[in-house]
């Protein structure tokens, strides 16, 4: 009681508790007691199914210092140091000068960073040696230390081995674990980048005789470290279990190792279907992978680790991303006592580059609130250029300062909400004793004569005209036009769609009756086919029909996508066609015809139609980029003038310059117009969206250019 990781070392109770829910198989994991050969002894003696290496081979290689003498006799290459675990602080500094400063200690039974000091002075040694014995003896029930000599510029290389108790042994090739802080993995890269072929067949060599020698059962990893100046490799030590990095060694080798451990420990051979590992031969690599180690901890404050209750949680995903979490969610509470691990991510592609690029990506798109993360680190981090070029050391974090230079995260979606959570419970202080404000009185709604006929208006001047005429017409008239959006894009912007034709049919006609002067009422096209049928479940020919019947006298205008037409994928020509005359015959007046990405002979066969069923053509260039800025050369002012004016030789009635994104600033709206005023001869019509709040301005800056129609809606969907 009062001791939470004693629990996980606490060996009898464990056994005690698998006895009695009748568990007869344990899988250690990757720590506490998961290299523990006692534990595993057990296990063994309670008739329970140990999921690791046997215990024989427990106490050969997960005791470091037995490791080592088993490596020394197949011939691998092995630091200088402490021939066995060393428990008194006096002993271990001889030990430590005959070997040679920098020299680095180690937990003789455990690892993942924990129980491990590089001391680079002999003053120093007795507190590392202290502290480093109790961590070890915190986190792995043993407080044995040995002592080696320390690389300075070394790869951390670690080869995965499996074998069987049928004598079968494989390795899945190796992972690059050089990037690492306090000797803790923080990066992990299968295979290793920048790894020589002859390097790489040593290593995997080496890392299979010390598997041999022992009779190695189940899934292991051999770890050595690679001097980059000389490429010589020596041994440190056997990680007799599965390693929180296996994931990126199972993305790119295919190999299921968790599952093969556990058919391993039932009696399977590799060579069992579900392994599929019959020889080394089979196994391969494809493309490259890496991971990353999402923890709450605070990177600006020395990497201390953060606790408490998550108030938000949202993972990214997408192609060639996999997540291995536990405890990672909205709601869940950080305790101080266990590993700051949050997520793993792993990332996969078939270059290095891919799988890195994919990282960013995927560490960007996290959001973790409640708790300190290091996702800004890990962020400068992937994207470091020693990274990309795979030429990092086990010391690269500390050697590159500029991995902490990021700006601190606003939260702002958090504070916003936590301030609203609070003004609800307690109330707004700033109100707080003063009067309520006096009601507002209902506002006032038109009175609408129904007993008169409907006004003309511009839908009778364009039958009487002619869409040509009506075109000419338009650049006559002054001042400026305008087309109500409320039916359409207003509600698909702020209502993803959702007004029904109910909702509709009760303001027509009034729309018929005090708006007869409106250009148009865009009402139809775009999202309102789609979500009309598969959310509304309505008709979207029905609510034409019953809108034409209630406004006769306004432009019915449209939004048509093209080859699209308007669904979401491309369609046959003769689907187009068959479109765009049944919408005229029900009512369609104007048809905005677009592409997104601005291909004019896309929009071709949707225009050509239109001019063929009589209706009015407006064609639409789609804004994007900065005409003022004379650095953003592709999309420039020549861009749009040489497209609208190949619209026009097509035969569009009308411009349209569809600024869907509200891009478009008022000076350069105001410029657009004014040079598409002199380089066409058709009338010219806005639209835009209020993204950066100045949009009325883009409007009123393009009406004093010239511009003839602009597109807007009733209040309260607008903004």
């Amino acid at each position: 009681p009062g001791e939470p990781i004693r629990a996980y070392l606490d060996i009898e109770a464990i056994i005690a508790l698998a006895k009695d829910q009748r568990i007869d198989a344990i899988h250690p994991g990757y720590g506490f007691l998961s290299e523990n050969a006692e534990f595993a002894e057990a296990c063994r003696e309670a008739g329970i199914l140990f999921v690791g290496p046997r215990v024989e081979t427990l106490r050969q290689v997960g005791d470091k210092t037995a490791a080592l003498r088993i490596a020394r006799k197949v011939g691998v290459p092995i630091l200088q140091g402490s021939a066995r675990a060393v428990r008194d602080g006096g002993q271990g500094r001889r030990v430590a000068e005959t070997v040679g400063f920098p020299v680095i200690l180690k937990a003789a039974h455990g690892g993942g960073g924990r129980g491990m000091r590089v001391v680079h002075k002999a003053e120093d040694f007795e507190t590392a040696f202290e502290q480093a014995r109790r961590e070890s003896l915190n986190a792995f029930g043993s407080p044995d230390i040995f002592i080696e000599k320390y690389i300075q510029r070394a790869r951390h290389i670690e080869i995965q081995l499996l074998g069987d108790r049928h004598g079968h042994l494989v390795h899945l090739f190796e992972r690059d674990c050089s990037v690492q802080r306090r000797h803790q993995k923080v990066v992990e890269i299968a295979p290793a980048p920048n790894l020589a072929p002859g390097l790489r067949q040593s290593l995997c060599e080496a890392a299979l005789a010390i598997g041999r020698e022992v009779a190695y059962e189940n899934a292991g990893t051999v770890e050595f470290l690679v001097d980059v100046d000389t490429d010589d490799f020596y041994f440190i030590e056997v990680n007799p279990r599965i390693q929180v990095e296996h994931t990126v060694t199972e993305e790119v080798t295919g190999v299921d190792i968790v599952k093969a451990q556990i058919l391993i420990a039932q009696g399977e051979p590799l060579s069992h279907p579900t392994i599929g590992l019959p020889s080394q031969k089979t196994v391969q690599t494809n493309g490259y992978a890496i991971q990353c180690r999402v923890t709450t901890e605070d990177p600006t404050n020395n990497f201390m680790p953060d606790y408490g209750r998550i108030s938000h949680y949202r993972s990214a995903s997408g192609l060639g991303i996999r997540l291995d979490a536990g405890t990672a969610f909205s709601g869940a509470v950080i305790f101080p006592y266990y590993d700051s691990l949050l997520v793993k991510v792993t990332a996969r592609g078939r270059r290095f580059e891919d799988a890195v690029r994919r990282m960013e990506r995927c560490l960007q798109e996290f959001r973790v609130r409640g708790v300190k993360t290091n996702l800004p680190f890990l962020i400068k981090l992937v994207m470091h250029p020693r990274l990309l070029a795979g030429e990092c050391t086990t010391t690269f974090i500390d050697e590159a300062p500029e991995l902490f230079d990021f700006p601190p995260r606003r939260d702002r979606a958090t504070k916003l909400l936590s301030y609203l959570a609070d003004v609800i419970v307690n109330g707004n202080p700033l109100v707080q004793g003063r009067p309520e404000p006096a009601r507002r009185s209902p506002a006032p709604v038109p009175r609408v004569e129904t007993g008169r006929p409907v006004p003309s208006g511009m839908r009778q001047k364009l039958q009487k005209l002619g869409p040509e005429k009506f075109s000419a017409w338009i650049r006559r008239h002054r001042p400026l036009l305008m087309t109500d959006t409320t039916f359409r894009d207003a509600h698909q912007s702020l209502l993803a769609t959702r007004f029904r034709t109910y909702d509709l049919v009760q303001v027509a006609e009034a729309y018929a009756r005090l708006c007869p002067n409106l250009f148009s009422i865009e009402m139809w096209g775009g999202a309102t086919f789609d979500t009309a049928m598969r959310f509304l479940k309505e008709c979207p020919w029905q609510r034409l029909a019953d809108l034409r019947e209630r406004i006769p006298n306004i432009l019915f205008q449209m939004l048509l996508r093209a080859s699209n037409a308007v669904g979401y994928t491309n369609y046959p020509d003769n689907v187009v066609k068959a479109f765009v005359r049944e919408a005229a015959d029900a009512g369609i007046d104007l048809f905005r015809v677009f592409d997104a990405l601005n291909w004019v002979p896309n929009m071709r066969v949707a225009i050509e139609e239109v001019l063929r069923s009589g209706a009015l053509c407006e064609a639409a260039i789609c804004y994007t980029g900065d005409i003022l800025d004379p650095n953003r050369t592709k999309y420039d002012l020549k861009y749009y003038v040489k497209m609208a004016k190949d619209l026009e030789r097509m035969g569009a009635h009308i411009l349209a310059i569809k600024d869907m994104a509200g891009l478009c600033k008022p000076f350069a709206a105001q410029r657009l117009v004014r040079t598409l005023r002199q380089e066409v001869g058709i009338p010219v019509h806005f639209h835009t969206h209020e993204t950066a709040g100045v949009q009325a301005a883009a409007i009123l800056k393009a009406a004093e250019a010239g511009l003839d129609i602009a597109d807007a809606a009733m209040a309260p969907m607008s903004g």
